[in-house]
């Protein structure tokens, strides 16, 4: 479970873009805040799949990764560009996929390897064509856990959700804001969504409240801070600030700034935002 928003720089207070996540996790496990340099590789080891290298240098990124993924479950790089993904069921059954990419094997792939959204998009959707999608999004030394994804993907000019089922996939552009939750939203593709998926009560109650937020504007970082400690309206703890005990809960967060030049400003947490401050990621 993951929820994510973005506001370009016209509906924001600042004028620059913002991108935030909450990243649902099991509740145990641990996530790592890491700055990853630039490097020269001739091949990439993913968390289960070997892949050739860039052939250019991979752009320095900070990313927030489960300790035993390669993969990240989300991050921003030093051109500026930020990207998520989200969990999303679909009637194509990931089971019996084999072991191949996951969901932060591409975010991180996108972060290392694209200077803007679209060139991100673009890195995205060239791997799932070539590699697959494939392999569990949740520790494999327990239960074997596949699912497809959905990515937000932004820059301080532009942003674009990328919606995928296997090999198929959908891309949105953004035009001023933009929520994406665990559920498929592209129209044309949203027909692809699990019939037996409980949106009406596990999704849409979250996706609706970060998008009546985004329609209130202008956005800014002290209130998308609030919002992501969201608690309401569910009682049984399925909210933006996710709380289910022993099944789900928000592990990590990040607020991004991209702005139109200079370094983009990352806050992170390794918790839920409402039980740890918000650190500021020095590059």
């Amino acid at each position: 479970m993951c929820d994510l928003l973005v506001a370009l720089g016209e509906a924001t207070a600042n004028g620059s873009t913002i991108f935030a996540k909450n990243s649902d996790r099991p509740p145990t496990e641990t996530q790592l805040i890491e700055v990853v340099e630039s490097r020269t590789e001739s091949t990439t080891r993913a968390t289960y799949l070997e892949i050739p290298g860039s052939s250019d240098p991979t752009l320095r990124c900070v990313v927030s990764r489960p300790a035993w993924s390669w993969g990240a479950e989300h991050g921003v790089n030093e051109a500026g560009v930020a990207i998520g993904n989200a969990t999303i069921y679909t009637t194509l059954d990931p089971r019996p996929f084999p072991d191949a990419l996951t969901g932060m094997d591409l975010v991180r792939l996108g972060l290392e390897r694209a200077r803007d959204a679209r060139s991100a998009v673009e890195v995205i959707i060239e791997s799932i064509e070539r590699f697959g999608q494939g392999g569990s999004g949740h520790d494999p030394t327990g239960s074997r856990r596949p699912y497809w994804n959905s990515f937000l993907v932004a820059d301080h000019r532009s942003a674009w959700v990328l919606e995928t089922s296997g090999r198929e996939w959908a891309t949105e552009e953004v035009r001023t804001v933009r929520a994406i939750s665990n559920r498929t939203t592209i129209p044309g593709f949203d027909d692809r969504r699990h019939p037996r998926q409980p949106v009406e009560t596990l999704v849409d109650p979250r996706w609706r409240s970060t998008n009546e937020f985004l329609a209130r504007g202008p956005v800014t970082v002290d209130g998308v801070g609030r919002h992501l400690t969201t608690h309401g309206p569910s009682d049984d703890g399925w909210n933006v600030c996710m709380h289910v005990d022993g099944v789900e809960e928000t592990t990590a967060s990040m607020i991004a700034v991209l702005p139109t030049s200079g370094v983009p400003e990352v806050r992170m947490t390794q918790a839920s935002p409402c039980r740890e401050p918000w650190s500021v990621v020095r590059w």
